[in-house]
């Protein structure tokens, strides 16, 4: 056969399979992926929440709370749903917060203060005390003024010492460090850090102690005047070499009594 012919016959043949293999359409189609079932949703209760972060002290209002659907299996005791108390929103309104609470945050009545309770008692660690100490609003013995609630301090007394001063003929003043990490409950009326900044806008700074520690800060008072120094948050809890309370107390001039003799005045202790 005439070569030219044999190439016009291939050219033909090949023509012709492409044409079948576009009619066919190529490979089948993959099937259909199979439905998937869907899981019915979990059993959810509406408990009440925190619309929005709230520090400690403050004062709960109807807009500080909301209802939110929650999980069944994460409900935990002390949650308050709704079908328990249909009310629980309006009877919370008006509790103080003891225990900062994050938005979204389930409410507990165990972080709550009823307006009929003492804030600060409910705020004090069990067993312990609160007093307070005279400080200076200038911050000249307040560290500056930058300590702020929720701080750890050590309390330095200052005073004067008498034999010494007696003996060299001139005032003679003594520092003393007579407790260490204390916690400060409040500075002023101000139970909570406002944004970092020197708060010391009071008077007093009012500290959680023991009922010893609350007798060595009341005589301390009595016979010299107390300073702060703040401690840094590395060192909480930790102790430092400081002179032991009770050594402290042993070397505190005790109170005496003034005799004034012919217009003299002279310091007799017991």
């Amino acid at each position: 056969m005439n070569p030219a012919r044999l190439a016009v016959l291939g050219i033909a043949l090949a023509a012709g399979g492409g044409a079948a293999f576009l009619m066919s359409g190529g490979d089948p189609p993959p099937p259909p992926p199979a439905p998937k079932a869907e899981l019915p949703p979990p059993p959810m209760t509406e408990v009440l929440v925190a619309a929005a972060d709230m520090p400690m002290g403050q004062v709960l209002r109807a807009a500080d709370l909301r209802w939110q659907p929650w999980p069944d299996g994460a409900m935990t005791a002390g949650y308050i749903s709704r079908k328990d108390n249909a009310k629980a929103l309006d009877e919370t309104v008006g509790a103080s917060v003891r225990s900062g609470f994050l938005a979204g945050e389930p409410i507990r009545a165990q972080k709550l203060v009823r307006p009929d309770s003492g804030f600060m008692a409910a705020i004090l660690p069990a067993g312990m005390r609160a007093v307070a100490i005279v400080t200076d609003s200038r911050g000249t013995n307040s560290a500056g003024g930058f300590i702020l609630p929720n701080d750890r301090v050590d309390v330095i007394r200052t005073f004067r010492d008498d034999a010494n001063s007696r003996a060299n003929n001139s005032e003679v003043q003594l520092s003393q460090t007579i407790l260490t990490d204390i916690r400060v409950l409040a500075i002023g009326q101000l139970i909570q850090e406002k944004n970092g900044t020197n708060v010391v806008t009071g008077e007093t700074a009012t500290l959680a102690v023991t009922p010893a520690q609350a007798e060595t800060l009341t005589l301390a008072q009595k016979v010299g005047s107390l300073s702060l120094s703040l401690r840094s948050l590395a060192d909480a809890g930790r102790p430092v070499e400081a002179q032991p309370v009770d050594a402290a107390m042993a070397q505190m001039p005790e109170p005496g009594l003034t005799v004034v003799r012919f217009g003299v005045a002279r310091q007799q202790t017991p």
